[in-house]
């Protein structure tokens, strides 16, 4: 996945409509941090949810979080492997 595929994804599931992207390292740093908070939040609400259907989805929202969060991490190594490489 290409970065702006990536932050492109990850605006739509976030809902960011006013999100600027300033460059790519710069734009997948941000958006990994909200992903984060995104990653908090949901583990708080799934301690609290006793309703099994409203779990159930949290818990999926939870994986495609975390599967987001891995593929932007590999995104930022590349970028950075790519950046020493040319030194």
């Amino acid at each position: 996945m290409g970065v702006k595929k990536f932050i492109k994804s990850v605006k739509k599931f976030l809902n960011l409509e006013n999100f600027e992207a300033e460059g790519k390292k710069k734009s997948v740093k941000g958006l990994l941090q909200q992903l984060n908070k995104r990653k908090q939040t949901l583990k708080k609400q799934l301690e609290l949810e006793l309703e099994k259907k409203v779990k159930k989805e949290l818990k999926e929202d939870l994986e495609i979080v975390s599967l987001e969060i891995k593929k932007g991490k590999a995104i930022l190594y590349k970028l950075y492997a790519k950046k020493r490489k040319e030194k």
